[in-house]
């Protein structure tokens, strides 16, 4: 029961946080409570599926790795979309996201999982992702769709 909570309570801080080192991450699992040795903070990570990726400002922070681990819970999903997501325009049918420098493959990852049924698929580039839509979506409907799954995202006004 200790074990989860404290997994539980690490994916909690890498999604709530910007996390650079694991002596950072080991400071508030201790003011939460929890006595680990940095081995077993290393564990518990690679078990998680955490790990250091780029920041997008030349450092590194601990996020999930989902180039190639399946998809996690919808609430991993959006909160993945939400740490690099910047914008939101559309060229008729077509939308463009723009995300933080190195985020667009997981945003991409983001929507392609979260099962939005208005999105065909995407491309993700380093820092943009054109979205395609489904035969017969509008930009309405796939705004509509992606705005109910993941709150706070909106069009970028032109």
């Amino acid at each position: 029961m200790k074990r989860e909570l404290r997994l539980s309570t690490i994916r909690e801080l890498i999604g709530s946080r910007r996390i650079a080192h694991q002596e950072e991450l080991l400071e508030l699992l201790k003011r939460r409570g929890f006595d680990v040795t940095q081995a077993t903070l290393s564990r518990d990570l690679k078990g998680l599926n955490i790990g250091r990726l780029p920041d997008g400002r030349g450092g590194y922070i601990y996020g999930y790795n989902d180039g190639n681990s399946k998809a996690g819970s919808e609430d991993d999903l959006v909160h993945d979309f939400m740490r690099g997501f910047i914008s939101i325009e559309f060229s008729g049918a077509l939308a463009v996201v723009r995300t933080l420098p190195g985020h667009a493959g997981s945003v991409a990852f983001g929507l392609d999982n979260l099962g939005l049924k208005s999105i065909l698929g995407t491309l993700a580039g380093d820092d943009t992702i054109l979205v395609v839509p489904r035969d017969g979506v509008d930009r309405d409907g796939l705004l509509k769709e992606l705005e109910s799954r993941v709150p706070g995202v909106k069009e970028t006004e032109s």
